[in-house]
């Protein structure tokens, strides 16, 4: 097949779930086309079935908000008309599925039909997408995509309550390459975060407010109360000067450090013994299956599609939104011992499993060739 992938390519979890599918894709023989403003940030090199094409957005002093979506359906015309994509993946609906559907629109005249899959990742609908000034465009492109996916139950449901939607959504996961995951310890040079006798925690996020970072900071300061530990904070955003605060007025600056954003997540998650997403609202929490899949449990909270990835008393614990205490309780119970933090260790590993990208990317096959076949008809 040839399918065209419209993403955002930043650092943010649709992306990069976009970029690894596209990529996992053109490994199984089908020729992919990037569609976006800059080469997404996972995609780190150009094969024979992966192709790229920017979207130049030019500045007119005429509009105060330049108009990415005329460009980004401009684009994808040309490219469909110059390479014969037979099927059309938009990720996050704002502006993509919209941008889409125009692009469907304009192709027709030209008598070209162009299914389109939307992929909807969460804050693009409980967020963005519900808001009044987006809501009815929203609305329209899902309703006007010829499949519909969410990347959890969780999201399906808010999807249906939030928007008149009219037509199927499948779920289908997020994902993890298993087989790229660190398998062992040897060579992670742990001992320059932490001393042998510590435990390493870890939180990855954007430091937006629904992260809850301040929960973070306190249920690690409750760990470090009975046990020693370090915190290991990556990410940037709104929230990241209050919680640097709030850990020199507590006393624990010396137990946490501050990396920013890396690109080195793979060695972190190996120094890690647990990772915290205390969440106000998780989609899917592609973060957290990173961590399983590196073998490290999860303490989470039970919202959203949390509960969907993070299997409580096997993968970690999860906890009600706020309950920074039984956050560290359950953190403890984990880490107290080498024993009881080994086999958990294991069965994060394990669960991760059934959301590797081996099982995923057929799913996807299997709707692009349904919604193919229909068009056929």
């Amino acid at each position: 097949m040839k399918i065209a992938i419209v993403c955002y390519p930043t650092f943010g979890g649709s992306g990069v779930v976009a970029t690894e599918l596209g990529i996992a894709l053109a490994e199984r023989g089908h020729e992919i086309h990037f569609v976006t403003y800059q080469q997404p940030v996972r995609l780190d090199f150009l094969a024979k079935n992966i192709h790229f094409h920017e979207v130049h957005v030019e500045k007119y002093p005429l509009f105060l908000y330049q108009p990415y979506e005329l460009a980004l359906s401009s684009k994808l015309v040309e490219t469909v008309k110059q390479y014969g994509i037979e099927l059309l993946h938009v990720h996050y609906a704002i502006p993509h599925a919209y941008a889409g559907y125009m692009t469907k629109k304009m192709l027709a005249e030209s008598g070209i039909h162009l299914p389109m899959v939307t992929t909807l990742h969460g804050t693009d609908i409980t967020l963005v997408g519900n808001h009044p000034s987006f809501k009815t465009a929203v609305t329209f492109s899902i309703n006007k995509s010829d499949v519909v996916t969410s990347v959890s139950e969780s999201l399906k449901q808010d999807t249906l309550r939030l928007f008149d939607i009219k037509v199927p959504i499948e779920v289908v996961p997020n994902f993890i390459d298993i087989s790229a995951q660190p398998q062992g310890f040897t060579e992670c040079q742990r001992e320059l975060m932490a001393g042998p006798e510590e435990r390493i925690i870890t939180h990855i996020s954007n430091f937006r407010p629904v992260k809850r970072i301040q929960d973070v900071v306190h249920v690690f300061e409750a760990i470090a109360r009975e046990i020693p530990a370090k915190l290991i904070m990556v990410g940037e955003g709104p929230e990241r000067e209050y919680a640097e605060h709030r850990c020199r007025e507590i006393g624990i600056a010396d137990k946490v450090r501050f990396v920013g954003n890396s690109n080195e997540i793979d060695k972190i998650l190996c120094f890690s013994d647990l990772f915290l997403l205390p969440s106000e609202k998780e989609s899917f929490g592609l973060a957290a299956l990173e961590a399983m899949a590196s073998g490290v449990p999860v303490i989470s909270s039970n919202t959203g599609g949390l509960p969907e990835v993070n299997k409580a008393g096997v993968s970690g614990y999860l906890s009600e939104v706020g309950d920074v205490e039984d956050m560290a309780q359950k953190a403890v119970s984990i880490l107290k011992d080498d024993e009881t933090l080994a086999r958990f260790k294991k069965q994060s590993q394990a669960h991760a499993a059934q959301f590797d990208i081996k099982k995923i990317v057929p799913l996807y096959e299997a709707l692009y060739q349904s919604v193919l076949n229909t068009a056929l008809l």
